[in-house]
Order: C-alpha cells, then structure tokens, then sequence
C-alpha cells in the first residue's frame, strides 16, 4: 500500500526523541545505516543498531531509495505497520512505524466476508436455475469443490435402499453413482441424513472415510466436513467435503460457510423434490382428466380432437369420451360435453361429469333417464357451474351406422351426407345442472357409408377472428367447411376442422374447442373390422 511521496521536512531534527515520538522511528542516513532510533523501535527491531545498515525487516530495509521515498507497509512478525518517511537536512530519512494491525485485520476480514457474499449469491443464482433433483445435486457437489473443498459428494435421502450420490471430483468431473451402505458406516453421515446439527470436523477421523466416498484417483484425505442440507420441513440430504493430505485442514469460519451455502443448496433441493413430487401427483389426476384417444369402435370410425383456451394449458372445461358396448351396454355410447367456464376448476367439474356418465352407463340405453340422473348429481354438488352435453348411442347396422343423438342445451350435431349436404340433427334440451327437472328430444340419425355425424362445442362457433378479429365463425361457416368434407374419414374430418377454426382465430384468445366426429367407413363389412384396433374401412 502506497501514497503520495511525504514532503521533506526542513529544518528537522537530526535526532529522535522518545519523549516526543509516540511510535517507534528510525533514522537513516543516505547510506541506508542505521543513524538514530528510539527505545519503542529497538524493542520492535532488535538487530537494528546504530552505524549498521538496516536489514531488516526487509519491506523496510528496501523502501526509500527514490529522492522521495514514499510510505511503505509491511509485517514485523504477526504485527502490520505503516511506515512514513520524514526527509532530514542532511540526507537521511526518519521512518515512522505507525501501527495498523487491528485496521488491516478488518481490512481482510472485510475482503473475505465479501468474497463469502458473492459465492453464496452465485451459488444461490445457479441452484435457482433448475427444478430438476438430479440437477440441484450435480452443481451443488460442483460448487462445493470448486470453493469450499478439493471434492464434494452430494447423497439424497430417498426410501429406496440405494442411495443417489453426486459426485465432483479433484478434477471437476462430474458423476453419479449410488450407495447400497448403510449410512451409519460413515460417523455424521446418518445424523446429516436425518437433519441433525453437523458433527464438527476435527471430531471426524479422515481415516474412518470408506471406499466409495474417496474418488478414484483422489489420493490421502487429509480432512472431511460433513454437512446436512436442511430442507422445507424435511431433510434435503448431505453434503460431504474432502481436502487432501497437503490442503489446509477445514478451519471453524469455513465450516460456517459450508453450512451457510448447503443452507442454500438443501432449500434447491427440497424445492426440486417438491416440485417433482406435485408434478407426479398433477400427472396422475390430469391423465384422467385428458381427452383419451380414440379409435375404431364396433366398425365406426371416431376421432377427436381438443384445444384448450390457453396454450399453455392441456385441460379445461370441454371434453369428450366413448365407451365400447360391454355387458350392461349393447351400443357404443359417445359424449362430448362443455361446462361453463376455463382452465383447471372448470376441468374439476368434467372430470366429475365423466365419472358420474361412466357409472351410469348401464342406464345408457335411455338418454333421458341419463340425463335426469346427471342433472340431480350436478346440483346437490358443491360446484355452481352448469354444463350442456350431447349423448350419441351407436351401432352398426350392416354397412350403416345408427345413431341415437340427445342434446341437453347443447348445439345440435351436423350431418354430412355423401353428396355433401349438411343436416343438422333434430335434438334439443336443456341445460344439466340448472333446473330441477330436464327435458330433451332424441333424434335418430342414419349414416351410410362415408357419411359423419360431427359433435361440436360453442368454442368452434363462437370463435371470434376474421379480418377485424371480432366476427364469430358461427355455424353457417362450419356447415360450408362440413360440406367440403363429404366422404372423408373422421380423423381428416376432425383435422380439417380443427385447421380452419385455428387459422380464423389466428393468434387470439378463444374459449375451450372440442369436436368429435362419427363416420361410417366406406369399404368391407364389419365382420372384416378388428373393432379394438386404430385406423378405418378403405374402399
């Protein structure tokens, strides 16, 4: 540390008072020998003497050979001083050991405590960039050997007996492993694992460190730290460091630090599980909540398809289903429905409605009495959303397809006949969850081979777009894009559809959209149908 060159004092005197000078000086001539100095600066320089030449400390013994020396600071034993140079008339210079201990020390302390800042704010920056467990772990060990110790191994307590390891070696190699050993072979491993207090280092015996800690290749462990990674309400896992024989053994302030950034690196990781273990819990309820894929049924060709009113979202409140004949349902029964409203409390209520319709399949073969009994479930539940549906009972006839249709305030379904005119089916009712009593009318609808019945929800309709963006697609459209898809099967149908609704929105927002179409496939009898399997009739 140096300032600007001190200005010669003139008419100073040539000989130092002890009386006078508060710290210790000595005196030099031009010559560097030791002129003059007081009792403080003999007891702190004792191989100082008068009329030898200043060796020592070497810091000092060096400064001062410009014209105008400058202060200079340096270290007598564990001591920090400052000097300053006063030029005397004769040539010599009085150096002035003003001592700075106390302010160096809280100078480095200063320093460190920034550079401990900084790394747990990186650390804190990296843990946060993933939700991934296996992730949080790799560059927790990562960040661990990289500034807290020569390698670092991160265990995850899990219930299965293997226990998942990362590991950062001595050489920053990232890898991952699994233990089968119980942790109680290690001494601290078990009590981290289970979130206990750390076990100080200087009570861990290096030598006890098993085999699969060590990495290959590491060498002599001289020292090892090992740390719990405290989570939310439960332990994340254990952090372990390992230094070699020549490192530095782990000092009390660095174990602080190692505790401060698994702090840090166990809330990741605990955040990490949490987010894995809802994302699980999310997908097994959502699968039932999903639109299912359909397939030829019984020799009918059904397809769907569905777009929820964010992009971002996979469920909302439109859907649709068929369920085969079985033992208590002699026809193939098809619903497609809407409940009002988006987004995930609206897919609730669906997937209520769903189960409620497959309970009450045995009843399928009267729509009315379904309806009834849907309607009386919908309004003793909590739930005050309405709903409208279409049930659609089919069966093959020969080459024909038959169907039972019954709207329950829904659109009435369109019907595409081989020359390409578009009827809409006679069905009507009201709306399921409203009114004490339902009422509906069931239409019956014959499709010969190439024709579709399409289900429809208010979302194709109502969808707004067009050059101004606010014009509804509205039915007449939807019958002009049906009646270009005369003879085609129930996929392209669906897909075609589907591709012209979507370019009349554009980019807008739009409510939930759900179409199923029912098509009587062209081609070979139906004895010649694998029922259970995809695809349709060709001609």
């Amino acid at each position: 540390m140096t300032s600007s060159p001190a200005r010669p004092r003139t008419g100073a005197a040539s000989t130092v008072s002890a009386v006078t000078a508060p710290c210790p000086v000595v005196v030099v001539d031009a010559k560097r020998r030791v002129v003059e100095l007081n009792d403080m600066a003999r007891e702190l320089l004792p191989a100082a003497r008068p009329g030898r030449p200043l060796l020592s400390p070497a810091w000092l013994a060096t400064a001062g050979r410009a014209p105008c020396p400058a202060p200079v600071t340096g270290m007598v034993g564990e001591r920090s001083f400052s000097a300053r140079p006063s030029l005397l008339p004769d040539g010599g210079t009085a150096w002035w050991l003003l001592e700075d201990t106390a302010h160096r020390s809280v100078i480095e302390e200063l320093k460190a405590e920034r550079a401990r800042t900084r790394f747990l704010t990186e650390a804190s920056s990296a843990l946060l960039t993933s939700l991934n467990l296996d992730r949080c772990m790799e560059v927790t060990a990562r960040l661990a050997s990289e500034h807290l110790a020569d390698a670092a191994l991160v265990i995850a307590p899990v219930p299965a007996r293997e226990l998942p390891v990362a590991v950062c070696d001595h050489q920053g190699e990232l890898s991952r492993t699994t233990v089968s050993e119980m942790p109680e072979t290690m001494p601290g491993l078990a009590e981290a694992l289970r979130g206990f207090p750390p076990v100080p280092t200087r009570w861990i015996d290096p030598v006890s460190a098993p085999d699969w800690l060590v990495p290959e290749g590491f060498g002599e462990v001289g020292s090892l730290a090992i740390t719990p990674l405290p989570g939310h309400g439960v332990p994340a896992g254990a952090l372990i460091l390992l230094r070699r024989a020549q490192s530095n053994a782990f000092t009390d302030a660095e174990e602080a630090l190692a505790g401060l950034f698994a702090a840090r690196a166990g809330a990741a990781m605990s955040a990490a599980r949490l987010y894995a273990e809802q994302n699980t819990i999310s997908d097994t309820l959502m699968r039932e909540l999903l639109p299912p894929t359909l397939r030829q049924v019984q020799g009918v060709e059904f397809a769907g398809g569905y777009r929820a009113s964010r992009d971002t979202e996979r469920i909302g409140g439109d859907f649709y289903d068929v369920h085969p004949p079985g033992e208590d349902l002699p026809e193939t029964l098809a619903v497609l429905g809407d409940v009002a409203g988006k987004g995930l409390e609206a897919a609730v209520l669906t997937g209520k409605i769903r189960n409620t319709l497959h309970a009450l399949l045995p009843m399928a073969d009267d729509h009315a009495r379904m309806l009834r009994l849907l309607n009386n479930a919908l309004r003793t539940s909590h739930h005050t959303r309405f709903a409208t549906l279409v049930l659609a009972s089919v069966r093959r006839e020969e080459r024909d397809v038959v169907l039972r249709l019954t709207s329950a305030g829904h659109p009435a379904p369109l019907i595409v006949r081989c020359d390409g005119t578009v009827e809409e089916a006679d069905t009507c009712g009201t709306l399921i969850g409203v009114l004490p009593a339902v009422t509906s009318r069931t239409a019956q609808v014959r499709l010969t081979p190439g024709e579709t019945c399409l289900l429809f929800t208010d979302g194709v309709t109502e969808a707004k777009g067009g050059p101004l963006g606010d014009t509804m697609f509205g039915e007449e459209r939807l019958k002009r894009a049906m009646a270009e898809c005369a003879g085609m099967p129930a996929e392209a149908v669906v897909e075609r559809v589907q591709m012209i609704v979507s370019q009349w929105i554009g980019h807008r927002r739009h409510d939930d959209i759900a179409v199923m179409a029912i098509t009587a496939p062209r081609g070979a009898p139906p004895g010649a149908v694998d029922g259970a399997s995809r695809g349709r009739f060709t001609a």
